[in-house]
């Protein structure tokens, strides 16, 4: 199987991805934070956040989500892609784009018109045509750029 799939309840691919995404971003203290945000997201009734995996014989090559809010600042804007990132070994092949583009047909599907973004990289995602709009802040005080795409 090949392709981006949301994650449900029972998945078998949902330990993996909490283990993924908590390895990216997460510290030895707060797995059961992200354990849990991935698993409330799974219940049918639940509009927002959604993870998603790309999968690729059978291995997830890639992740992302769908959040109300990040960790930034910017609290008035919703929603956001989060949670991007793709293995090592499957990058420049176009899954990043591709996970991209879902979160935003996703977010359109459920109604909003724009999806945002943080980020420290330079570069990245320009080549796919998020706008930048401005700077926001993490809860630890650090500044991040801050796209939107329609």
């Amino acid at each position: 199987m090949q392709g981006i799939i949301e994650l449900t309840a029972g998945s078998p691919y949902l330990v993996e991805t909490v283990r993924i995404i908590w390895t990216q971003w997460g510290d030895e203290h707060n797995f059961n934070f992200y354990q849990d945000m991935i698993w409330q997201s799974c219940t049918p009734d639940t509009t927002l956040p959604k993870f998603y995996i790309y999968l690729k014989e059978g291995s997830i090559a890639g992740t992302c989500a769908l959040l109300r809010y990040d960790f930034i600042s910017r609290q008035d804007l919703s929603p956001w892609l989060a949670c991007l990132y793709v293995v090592p070994g499957e990058r420049v092949k176009g899954i990043g784009l591709a996970l991209q583009d879902h979160v935003v047909r996703e977010a359109k599907r459920k109604g909003y018109e724009r999806v945002f973004l943080g980020t420290e990289l330079e570069g990245y995602y320009e080549k796919s045509n998020w706008k930048r709009i401005g700077l926001g802040y993490l809860y630890t005080g650090q500044a991040v750029k801050i796209y939107e795409k329609a």
